[in-house]
């Protein structure tokens, strides 16, 4: 790999960005002296920079990059992600944020176990703290393979998945919650301006939103075959009727263009692959995944611990609506960039398609601006580096926190002093970032939006039910709220990892089969999900049945084991939803094991 390759301003900007996060980092540590610091940074994170490290830490991979992608690849049906992500703050607002905060807690599995007096209970709940904290860490490793393999042209992807793990790692461990919400909060802000600046220049460069737009619409061509198959496009970008399609990627018009440019004995095939048939289907779940699993986010939840009140944790959702609502604004139009002069990105997979357009498209100016170019790639590389690294610091405190506090500390030595679960925090978070590189590295082939799908599936149909019936129903128990929590995320994440399985399968089939010259056959599983489109569209995204099914068993269950009811269940209610100044807000883990814990 020849250092002439090499870009320094795209070094020097992604260097300081990663520079800068771990002198944070070792900065925070410092202060971070006691067990509430490293779980919930003191309870003392005020609104504005709660709300900035938040926001930080939801605009992940997947907002920075993966939307842009996916609105490359698909067309305006791919803003169901962002607007679906916004709009699940909503519903974050309205239900959850305040009683959440007033119950008080270090983790979601003390508000189970608090809310239901069940030690079990809470042995069940941190297992999907797990489950999906796993499913959304592979995403921004995506990110950070796929952005480290363009900064450095050759280099592995794996590489950039472990050397991008190394340094959160590090970072959590030495500071935990504490340490990562000051760099959460600066990194929102870098992330903003490196979405921002660029599409100003290159709209001021290339002509305003409307003129590119229009460069996009026109008769259906060819190009649906290079979507799909990921072939070599026209000299042009594509312009077909993807932007009014159902979310699929491709109209059933379109796939039948494609395949009349096929050979007649691979038409039927084809058609069968890509027509889609219950496209509308999947946007039904794929909005309630988003929304409700806005609701179910692990690490998005334990940030309202962080806040002095239920007040405060209720104007730190509302400005986050506002700040991630802004950010939201730019990626489309990288998209729509994307399609227009980088068209040869439908041609590559991995961390080489159009996941990559956001880093890709500044480099455009360098023809006619020279060194305007390159720095405008800096930029971009490092709001890339502040996506990826603020989420999955975000995602490694909350497991970490999750297997120090509520399995060691709370599980098999209760009797454990405020240093030794420190000391057994920063050993998790080792364990718990080597796990996430190893994951990380697998899924090379998989887009980020269509991972970050699946991982707010699993939370809808699990953490989202708990949460809002338990907050807002009197009469759940224990048994109601373990079972439909158990089956919906199982059944949820038994689906989306079959799946995933399958299409990294097809994808690496395909490429190889690509690479050799040859056809692509699909294996036993690909056939099947070929042959059964319902079948697939329901396991692909699974919240449209496993989210009412896990509600509907809560009810049921619920009322079958009423006698179980937890006899102070009236107090409960109350501290969740009365008004602070009534002075019954309580701090559930101080209560139960005392304030040096």
């Amino acid at each position: 790999m020849p250092l002439s390759s090499f870009d320094p301003w795209i070094l020097a900007f992604s260097a300081i960005t990663v520079a800068v996060t771990l002198w944070m980092g070792f900065r925070s540590a410092k202060s971070s002296k006691s067990a509430s610091d490293f779980f919930v940074a003191g309870r003392s994170v005020s609104v504005g920079w709660n709300a900035s490290a938040i926001s930080g830490e939801y605009l992940s991979a997947a907002s920075f990059m993966g939307v842009a992608g996916m609105v490359m690849l698909s067309g305006y049906d791919a803003l169901w992600y962002p607007v679906c992500y916004a709009c699940g703050y909503l519903f974050l607002l309205l239900f959850i944020a305040g009683p959440l905060r007033r119950f008080g807690a270090y983790t979601i599995p003390d508000f189970a176990e608090g809310r239901y007096d069940s030690p079990v209970f809470r042995k069940i709940a941190v297992c999907f703290v797990l489950f999906i904290g796993f499913f959304y860490t592979m995403p921004q490793m995506k990110g950070a393979g796929t952005t480290l393999a363009y900064i450095f042209p050759g280099l592995p992807y794996w590489v950039g998945v472990l050397v991008v793990g190394l340094v959160i790692t590090l970072n959590v461990a030495l500071g935990g919650m504490k340490g990562i919400t000051l760099v959460q909060a600066v990194q929102y802000w870098i992330k903003m301006f490196a979405i921002s600046v660029p599409v100003f220049v290159l709209l001021s460069v290339y002509g305003g939103y409307g003129k590119q737009l229009g460069l996009n619409q026109g008769a259906v061509s060819a190009a649906p075959v290079a979507l799909v198959e990921r072939v070599a496009l026209p000299e042009k970008a594509p312009r077909d009727g993807v932007w009014l399609a159902p979310f699929g990627p491709l109209t059933t018009k379109a796939v039948k263009a494609a395949a009349e440019a096929l050979p007649a004995g691979e038409r039927a095939s084809y058609l069968a692959e890509h027509q889609k048939p219950y496209s509308l289907l999947y946007t039904f779940s794929l909005i309630v995944a988003l929304v409700c699993g806005t609701a179910g986010l692990p690490h998005i939840l334990v940030r309202f611990y962080t806040n002095p009140d239920g007040v405060a944790a209720k104007k730190t959702t509302m400005w986050v609506m506002i700040l991630i609502g802004v950010f939201y604004v730019f990626p489309p139009i990288f998209g729509v960039l994307g399609r227009n002069f980088l068209p040869e990105l439908y041609a590559a997979t991995g961390s080489k398609g159009p996941d990559k357009v956001v880093l890709e498209l500044p480099t455009l100016i360098r023809a006619k601006y020279g060194v305007l170019g390159s720095i405008l790639s800096g930029i971009t590389c490092a709001g890339a580096f502040a996506a990826f690294m603020s989420t999955f610091s975000g995602l490694l405190v909350s497991m970490t926190g999750a297997l120090a506090h509520d399995v060691y500390g709370r599980m098999l030595r209760p009797q454990a002093s405020a240093a030794e679960r420190m000391r057994m925090f920063k050993w998790c978070a080792v364990l718990v970032g080597g796990v996430a590189v190893l994951l990380g590295s697998q899924v090379e082939q998989l887009d980020i939006n269509f991972m970050v799908g699946q991982a707010f599936a699993i939370a809808a149909a699990s953490y989202f039910p708990l949460l809002f019936m338990s907050v807002w129903w009197r009469g759940m128990t224990m048994a109601g709220a373990a079972t439909g929590m158990l089956s919906g995320g199982i059944l949820a994440l038994c689906c989306v990892t079959l799946t995933s399985i399958s299409d990294i399968l097809a994808k690496t089939g395909k490429a190889a089969a690509t690479a050799s010259g040859g056809n692509w056959q699909p294996d036993a599983l690909n056939q099947f999900w070929i042959s059964h489109p319902l079948l697939r569209i329901l396991a692909e995204q699974p919240a449209l049945w496993a989210v009412p099914l896990a509600i509907g068993l809560m009810v049921v269950v619920s009322k079958a084991t009423r006698a179980s009811i937890p006899g102070d269940i009236r107090m409960k209610m109350l501290v969740l939803h009365a008004p602070e100044k009534l002075g019954l807000k309580q701090e559930y883990i101080q209560e139960q094991q005392g304030a040096g814990h």
